[in-house]
C-alpha cells in the first residue's frame, strides 16, 4: 500500500487548486459581465450625454471616435439628454485634443455648440471620467449616459459611478472594434484584466497597454 501523503503537502495541494478554481471563477465571471453589459442599450433619460474620447488627427476624429460621436449625437436627437460633454486629452505632438476633435465633428454636423461641453483632461478612462465627473456637478448634474465601444461599457460605467455620477451605457454598434468575433473576443479579454486591475488597484490600466486603445 502506498504511503498517505503528508497531511501539510496534501492541505497545501488543496489550497492551491482551491485559488485556481477561484481564479477561474472570478476572471470566468467578470468577462461574462463585460459581455453582458457589452449588449445593454439602456436610453433612459439623463442630465447628459458622455462621450468617452479615442485618438484623433489633427483635429479629425479616427473610426472608433467617430462611432462614438454618431452614437452621442443619434441619443441628442432623440431627447435622452439635452447636452453632450466630449472627452478626453491630448497626446505628446497633438493640437486638438480628443475633446475638441469630438466637439467640432458634432457642431459640424449640426449639434448647436451651446449643446457641447468640452472637457479636454485624461489620457484614459479614469483620468477622463473624473474630469468629467467634475464638470458635470459643477453644473448641478448628475446623471450621464456613458458612449464608448460595446467591451468598454462596463469598465466605463464602473468607475463613472465611483466617480460620483449616476451612469449608465448606451454603446456604439459599429465601427472597427465591433467589426469581427477576433476583435470582439480580444477587446473582451483585455477589458477584463483591464477591469480587475482597476478593481484591485483603483488605477489605470496603462501599465498593460489597455487605455491607449479604448479611451
Amino acid at each position: 500500500m502506498p504511503p498517505h501523503p503528508h497531511p501539510v503537502r496534501r492541505f497545501l495541494r488543496r489550497l492551491l487548486v482551491g485559488f485556481v478554481l477561484m481564479g477561474f471563477l472570478v476572471v470566468g465571471g467578470t468577462a461574462f459581465r463585460v459581455w453582458q453589459v457589452a449588449r445593454i442599450d439602456d436610453r433612459d433619460k439623463a442630465d447628459v450625454v458622455v462621450v468617452l474620447g479615442a485618438a484623433q488627427y489633427a483635429g479629425k476624429p479616427s473610426k472608433v471616435l467617430e462611432a462614438r460621436l454618431r452614437q452621442a449625437k443619434a441619443l441628442y436627437e432623440q431627447g435622452v439628454a439635452g447636452h453632450i460633454v466630449t472627452g478626453g486629452g491630448r497626446r505628446a505632438g497633438d493640437r486638438f485634443t480628443e475633446a475638441e476633435a469630438g466637439r467640432r465633428w458634432l457642431v459640424d454636423r449640426g449639434v448647436p455648440a451651446d449643446r457641447v461641453i468640452t472637457v479636454g483632461e485624461g489620457n484614459d478612462t479614469l483620468g477622463t471620467l473624473k474630469a468629467v465627473a467634475i464638470e458635470v456637478k459643477e453644473r448641478g448634474w448628475e446623471s450621464a449616459v456613458i458612449v464608448s465601444d460595446p467591451w468598454h461599457s462596463l469598465r466605463s460605467r464602473t468607475m463613472a459611478k465611483d466617480a460620483g455620477l449616476d451612469a449608465w451605457t448606451s454603446p456604439t454598434h459599429s465601427g472597427p472594434i465591433v467589426q469581427t468575433r477576433e476583435t470582439q473576443a480580444k477587446y473582451i479579454l483585455r477589458e477584463t484584466a483591464a477591469l480587475l486591475y482597476y478593481r484591485a488597484t483603483n488605477a489605470s490600466a496603462d501599465g498593460i497597454a489597455i487605455d491607449q486603445e479604448v479611451g
